[in-house]
């Protein structure tokens, strides 16, 4: 007992539980009395005895430090469980619009069920014991048919994958996509309090891109300086004929310039026998890995690049699309992103 005391003692860092401690082990291991340990610990006498009532009573663990227990939570952990159910069911079910949850509206519905007001702060506070963080949403069309997006992933994809490994098709998703003067990540360093400016000339200047990627980590692109028009999107499908042997399974959104007259001539006079064109669902950019490609090359190849001029930037991009090449990893990754892979097919 007398060992345990003592290291109980040694190992405490606070100086009230050293304390009590060290007045149970004088009083066990030398049996000094009451009034002498309060004049050695310079405490009183009625401190002692209380001390020595708890170790008595619950054992010598009591002397260690106790938390003041705080105020009762005004919320019941009953309660904080159905207002996490609560929130699931959205925020237009509350009368709110958007299926948006903030503080503020969170403090609202807790008013609304259970006569109880926090500040926003406290709000947050709850959020974070319900496992609930603030995030970034990510914006979908109304216009999407969730049953039409169902459909074409389980059951139009595996036809069209079976339909180009029976028949020799290279499948190529193509979508277009613009690059500006600025880039949309900006890093500088500045003094700590001076926000640092950048000073660019307002203007519209860009360059229009677009791409096909292939299964197999394949990158296709034509860039122009104005925007595309379907006898650009000929021009490119052309391009794919130049540069892929074989038949060709496109498969892209369903955009104006997709559907123009000259597409359709194009096919009508010879295209057709070896291009076969696929529309993807209406509002399902995530469907097409080639948004990888150009989220990628955005956000990684050419981050913090500000460029002077329209020759500047095709300059970058042809640079930036030159070693997105050599990674075909990071391509086949957009098949996998967009859930088109199986994995026990590396090819597809």
């Amino acid at each position: 007992m007398a060992e345990t005391n003592t290291r109980l003692s040694a190992q405490t860092t606070d100086l009230k539980e050293y304390r009590r401690f060290r007045a149970w082990e004088l009083h066990q291991e030398k049996g000094w009395t009451q009034q002498q340990i309060a004049d050695v610990l310079g405490v009183t006498q009625g401190a002692v005895s209380q001390w020595f009532k708890r170790a008595r009573e619950g054992g010598v663990e009591t002397l260690r430090r106790r938390k003041a227990p705080g105020a009762q939570p005004w919320l019941t952990a009953v309660q904080k469980a159905r207002l996490s159910e609560m929130l699931k069911r959205g925020a237009e079910a509350y009368g709110f619009r958007g299926e948006v949850w903030t503080r503020k509206r969170v403090a609202h519905v807790i008013k609304h069920e259970f006569g109880v007001t926090y500040t926003p702060r406290h709000v947050g506070r709850i959020l974070a014991e319900l496992n609930w963080s603030r995030q970034k949403p990510v914006i979908r069309a109304n216009q999407r048919d969730e049953e039409a997006i169902r459909r074409w992933v389980q059951e139009r994809w595996p036809e069209l994958r079976e339909k180009a490994e029976g028949e020799g098709y290279t499948i190529v998703f193509v979508d277009e996509a613009g690059f500006y003067l600025l880039p949309m990540v900006v890093h500088t360093y500045a003094p700590v309090g001076e926000t640092p400016w950048i000073e660019c000339l307002l203007t519209r200047d860009h360059l229009s891109a677009i791409s096909g990627i292939t299964p197999q980590g394949k990158l296709y692109m034509i860039v122009q300086p104005r925007s595309f028009k379907s006898p650009d999107v000929v021009r490119f499908l052309k391009h794919l004929l130049r540069h892929i042997s074989g038949k060709i399974l496109v498969i892209w959104d369903g955009a104006p310039i997709h559907r123009g007259q000259e597409i359709k001539d194009f096919l009508a006079n010879g295209g057709s026998e070896r291009i076969l064109l696929e529309r993807l669902p209406g509002y399902a950019p995530e469907l097409n890995p080639d948004e990888g490609v150009w989220n990628y090359l955005k956000r990684v190849e050419l981050k913090n690049i500000a460029c002077r001029n329209v020759p500047h930037l095709r300059q970058e991009l042809r640079k930036a699309t030159k070693r997105l090449r050599r990674k075909r990893n990071i391509i086949r990754s957009c098949f996998s992103q967009a859930g088109l892979i199986r994995n026990q097919c590396p090819a597809l």
